[in-house]
């Protein structure tokens, strides 16, 4: 078996829709430098996602040099969004937590109206070292986090969709597979670890920064998305809950917390600590 080596990075830049694979990344306290800054919330500014409307994999969102996003998406011209200015913010909700995060130009509003049909506005984190901490029994004070789900980074392994494919090979819907790594939207991607050996990990290193490995990842109906056709299966949760059951949850992936700060590249070494 080949040395453990980081495989792919993955950012995305607006919550729950597509973004970009860089062959490196800047790691910051909350995350990746871009990744997750930018949420798109309904009308009762609660956070939309493709668990609600999975027309949003289908949108993409590339970062531009200063923070400022160019939006794609079917049927709707592309559409540049600059970063806000610092100034009022307003609140809105990521699961349970009350953000507050800066609107985006109404430009970027009419745009997802235009696409997805419903009322919905942008925001933008403009302070993520403050605006929203990680839940503590997780943490060591002062964590934070940007728009992910709950922690700074998501990390998958290559070794572990392949053992996952196999069982769905065997199961009932086995036309439905094999998954690409995209149905859950991992930032980083390491190869050459044994399939579920990442259940154990509890401190990592790539390249030169190291994780807290926090908890395991639990996985919602966003999987069953495809991501290039937004269309909906049964796989990976009908698999998972089989075989990947954790309590009432359904894992796949491992949450990190960074206890370092550098630059990451495809091809760095993969190191487990603990």
């Amino acid at each position: 078996m080949p040395k453990p080596a980081l495989r792919s990075i993955h950012l995305y830049p607006v919550k729950s829709i597509a973004g970009s694979d860089p062959g490196e990344a800047v790691v910051e306290p909350w995350g990746l430098a871009g990744d997750r800054r930018w949420l798109l919330v309904d009308a009762e500014r609660r956070q939309l996602t493709q668990r609600q409307q999975p027309a949003l994999a289908l949108a993409h969102a590339q970062e531009l040099p200063g923070g400022a996003l160019r939006l794609t998406a079917p049927g709707r011209q592309p559409l540049t969004v600059e970063v806000p200015a610092s100034g009022e913010t307003l609140p809105v909700e990521v699961w349970k937590d009350e953000v507050e995060a800066v609107p985006a130009d109404p430009a970027a509003a009419e745009w997802f109206r235009g696409y997805l049909g419903i009322e919905c506005r942008l925001v933008y984190l403009d302070a993520p070292e403050k605006r929203r901490p990680i839940a503590p029994e997780f943490c060591a004070p002062g964590d934070t986090v940007s728009f992910a789900d709950g922690f700074p980074l998501l990390l998958t392994t290559g070794s572990s969709l392949d053992a996952l494919n196999s069982l769905i090979a065997q199961g009932d819907h086995a036309d439905e597979g094999p998954l690409p790594m995209d149905r859950f939207r991992p930032n980083v991607v390491v190869d050459g670890t044994a399939p579920w050996a990442e259940d154990g990990w509890r401190r990592v290193r790539i390249g030169e920064v190291v994780f807290e490995v926090a908890k395991p990842c639990a996985r919602c109906v966003v999987t069953t998305t495809d991501q290039r056709t937004a269309e909906r299966g049964k796989e990976p949760l009908r698999t998972l809950a089989r075989h990947r059951r954790f309590g009432d949850r359904l894992v796949f992936g491992q949450n990190l917390i960074p206890r370092g700060v550098g630059t990451i590249r495809i091809g760095d070494p993969f190191e487990i600590l603990d």
